[in-house]
């Protein structure tokens, strides 16, 4: 899919904004260690010293530079690749709760859990560089399916979900996935070691098997017994790139008009309701441009990948309805690659449209000499806790193609090819007139 050319309004940041933006983030950073180094002294303890250094060519820098209205960067940039290779080796300066976890602090109440999900045990690792990256331990075995009675919404995260779903997002030419990566992380001296969270390093013990361990206090994973180990102190996780700050590049959280029921019982008007698309395209912003058709790409990936989890989706405000969708948060993807949740595909086959470039790019997919899961597995490859997916789940990938394509097949038979293959980068009128009231707002669902 070749891409129009843009303006300055279609690039994210600017490089003038950007630079300044960091470097007084690395003042505030340096003010920091100085006062934590001042507190050490007079307490007659030593402190390892975390220099940062702020480097304008910095390969996260440039990531930042290259997001634009249609992707988070172009499909031949060359700093991807260094970027990747910078967060896999990259020398680790500061580890954190993410701020997720931290605007839970005060809410969680342990003495009330009773379920061990894991979903909330990620860390915010900061680099040398001043790069900053999320880091989300193993806590599944590459062999272990979810179990079928697990409800997808206390399903454990899967750091190599997270590493599989960024391939298959390139793969597929979204380019909607922040780049992820496998690393090795000693977790003493490179997490308990450098973070300055008392929080953090109360979560810290070592196990009977003499593994340093760490667990989350927040939400649902309070106990030991929900720890993750290292063998002793190595413990394997994906590394995924931060985007720049939200002072700088303001998002907006959506509800997914497809979000389903948080609860063991209930069920949402679309899983009941044939037509619900008829409803969600009067509605704004789905009645024009391009939403709704980005609703249903996700949806797309979503099935491959075997998500369920997707309840809301981000879009930066400066590009607004013209803007893509951000595919965050895929660790509950690549749970069981032995059961296809058609469930997931509902957006397209309730509303029977599909881009053309999505099309042809799935199409594409189903060549000999280019199947899915031989792309995947080269991809894949190439990231350093190869391999990252099982033989089974590549295979799934080739299954889940088929069906997605036959769900387009009966859409064609059904309204004809021109009513359900569409033209991408549609325009969006500028009129607010033509706008219809935006829905109501689901309640966020209570496992997050």
């Amino acid at each position: 899919m070749k891409l129009p050319e843009m303006s300055d309004a279609e690039v994210l940041l600017q490089h003038s904004e950007l630079m300044e933006y960091y470097r007084r983030k690395l003042a505030r950073w340096e003010r920091q260690q100085r006062h934590y180094s001042d507190a050490a002294a007079a307490a007659n303890l030593s402190l390892p010293q975390q220099p940062a250094t702020f480097d304008p060519e910095a390969s996260w820098l440039k990531f930042h530079l290259g997001i634009n209205r249609y992707a988070l960067y172009t499909r031949d940039d060359p700093g991807i690749a260094r970027l990747l290779q910078d967060m896999r080796s990259s020398v680790i300066i500061s580890a954190d709760y993410t701020q997720d976890e931290k605007a839970l602090k005060g809410v969680c109440d342990c003495s009330q859990v009773v379920k061990p999900s894991g979903h909330h045990l990620k860390l915010a690792l900061k680099f040398k560089d001043f790069g900053k990256s999320m880091f989300k331990p193993m806590r599944q075995e590459r062999n272990e399916q979810t179990p079928e009675d697990v409800f997808y919404f206390v399903d454990f995260q899967r750091h190599n979900a997270e590493i599989a779903a960024f391939h298959l997002d390139r793969v597929l030419d979204f380019r909607r996935v922040p780049p992820v990566i496998g690393r090795l992380v000693n977790v003493s001296g490179e997490i308990l070691h450098v973070t300055r969270n008392e929080e953090l390093k109360s979560v810290f013990f070592t196990s009977p098997a003499n593994n340093t361990c760490f667990f989350a206090k927040c939400l649902y994973v309070c106990k030991t017994e929900y720890a993750v180990c290292g063998h002793p102190d190595l413990l394997e996780g994906s590394m995924s790139a931060y985007l720049p700050g939200l002072s700088i590049a303001p998002r907006i959280s959506i509800p997914n008009p497809w979000i389903r029921s948080y609860t063991f019982t209930g069920k949402e008007e679309w899983e009941v309701n044939p037509f619900y698309c008829d409803t969600i395209r009067r509605l704004y912003p789905y009645n024009s441009g391009n939403r709704l058709l980005n609703i249903i790409d996700m949806a797309i990936f979503d099935f491959l990948t075997g998500n369920m989890d997707r309840h809301h989706y981000e879009i930066f405000t400066k590009f607004g309805d013209a803007g893509f969708l951000l595919h965050f948060d895929n660790a509950r993807g690549f749970g069981r690659h032995s059961h296809d949740e058609l469930s997931i595909l509902a957006p397209l086959t309730q509303c029977c449209t599909i881009k053309r470039s999505t099309l042809l790019r799935l199409h594409l997919l189903t060549r000999p000499d280019l199947r899915l899961s031989e792309v995947m597995r080269e991809s894949l490859d190439g990231d350093p806790l190869r391999p990252v997916l099982t033989e089974p789940h590549l295979l799934a990938l080739d299954r889940r193609l088929e069906k997605i394509l036959r769900a387009v097949q009966r859409c064609v038979r059904k309204l004809g090819e021109r009513q359900v293959v569409v033209a991408d980068f549609v325009e969006v009128p500028d009129d607010p007139a033509t706008r219809s009231p935006q829905p109501p707002l689901p309640p966020e669902p209570r496992s997050r």
